[in-house]
């Protein structure tokens, strides 16, 4: 029987920070594909992006089909002293499971395999319809070489998904308590107000453009951008830096800039928040200031899986091995999940995500054995 703690040693082992795929993929193809899955191996590419290598592997032919989501890509460890164990020797201590990637993902990860792998031992070793996975290495950079092209790729093979599992570390503060069934959208973008240059000494010479966009970044805080949704919070505007790039003490700067970002609700689309905000722009400068926004692309649009019979099932099999009945919920940053509800409904349920993205990123070896647990009755129950 694979385990998935031995699964995710191996993957933990692997120095796989985004794009590096240091043997990660590896892993999971050589067990997968030893289990009887067809296997592809698949890298995309992209002008101003680096290569990316991604992995699909699927048995079974017939409907349902569920297929299981990650990345094995992993953020830099930070400080390596700073670690009480190396963060890619996949080390137990105390019974707890240490690694960068250790809940951000590849211990969700390790815990799907094993269980699908578990599930196939105990049915002859085919399913009641196909399982799949979708590995990318890219969640981590900037997600254009990854699971929106494996999806693509997928879709043009004929390939037709009923359901997603994304095992992201969804659980707030315990095993059971949280599934993400949805998630914000995010668009960033940079205000930007004309001056003219000029001598400090002579400002009736000259135009400061800070007094301005001071005033516009006030301006723009206090309305809110909507009041929220069923399922969201209302969306939010949040400024990042204000600078003029100017490194004079004597001289009024000729532009200032000031960067923000925007998570929103499903009530906003990424152009309706343009338009908003370009036009509150327009309205608060009035005729003495000159300003304008330039926008970032984008690829993040605010999504939700509508709650029914595949949530009730997944809900059922939490409550079963956690005896928790988990908060259905819309927060956190960006994922892959984006991409995948184009395609099928997409639920996120992996590890808790308290330590992701620390220095010592950690899980209890328990909690790996009890998502295990809980992705095995998944597949009972889809399948039975």
């Amino acid at each position: 029987m694979t385990k998935a703690l031995d699964v995710a040693r191996d993957l933990l082992r692997c120095p796989s920070v985004t794009p590096a795929d240091a043997g990660a993929l590896g892993v999971l193809e050589k067990l997968l594909k030893d289990a009887g899955f067809e296997t592809h191996r698949l890298t995309f590419t992209e002008p101003g992006a680096d290569d990316t290598d991604n992995l699909y592997a699927r048995i079974g032919t017939a409907a349902p089909h569920i297929t299981f989501a990650g990345h094995t890509d992993v953020v830099p460890p930070g400080d390596d002293k700073a670690w009480s164990h190396d963060a890619f020797a996949g080390d137990v201590d105390g019974d707890v499971l240490y690694g960068r990637g250790a809940v951000d993902m590849k211990g969700a990860i390790a815990c799907s395999v094993a269980a699908v792998l578990d599930y196939l031992q105990a049915n002859g070793g085919k399913p009641k319809g196909s399982i799949s996975f979708l590995i990318t290495g890219d969640e981590e950079g900037h997600a254009v070489n990854g699971t929106v092209k494996l999806l693509d790729w997928a879709a043009k093979r004929g390939e037709k998904f009923d359901h997603c599992v994304l095992g992201e570390p969804s659980n707030v503060n315990a095993l059971g308590d949280c599934i993400k069934v949805g998630r914000r959208g995010s668009l960033s973008g940079t205000l930007i107000v004309e001056g003219k240059q000029g001598h400090v000494a002579y400002p009736d010479r000259a135009h400061n453009p800070l007094p301005d966009i001071a005033a516009l970044v006030s301006a723009l805080n206090a309305d809110p951008l909507d009041h929220g949704t069923d399922h969201f919070p209302p969306s939010n505007l949040e400024f990042l830096s204000i600078d003029t790039g100017n490194p004079a003490w004597n001289v009024i700067p000729a532009q200032a800039r000031a960067r923000f970002n925007i998570r929103h609700n499903d009530y906003r689309t990424q152009d309706s928040l343009r338009a908003l905000i370009e036009g509150r722009v327009e309205k608060l400068s009035g005729n003495h200031t000159t300003a304008r926004v330039e926008w970032e692309p984008s690829n993040a649009d605010a999504f939700l899986t509508q709650p029914g019979p595949f949530t009730d099932l997944v809900i059922a099999a939490i409550e079963e091995v956690t005896k928790r009945r988990p908060k259905l919920d819309t927060g956190g940053g960006t994922s892959d999940a984006r991409f995948i509800v184009h395609y099928c409904p997409v639920l996120e349920f992996g590890l808790v995500g308290q330590t992701m993205h620390q220095i010592d990123e950690r899980t209890p070896v328990a909690d790996i054995e009890a998502l295990t647990k809980i992705y095995r009755s998944v597949l009972d129950r889809y399948f039975k």
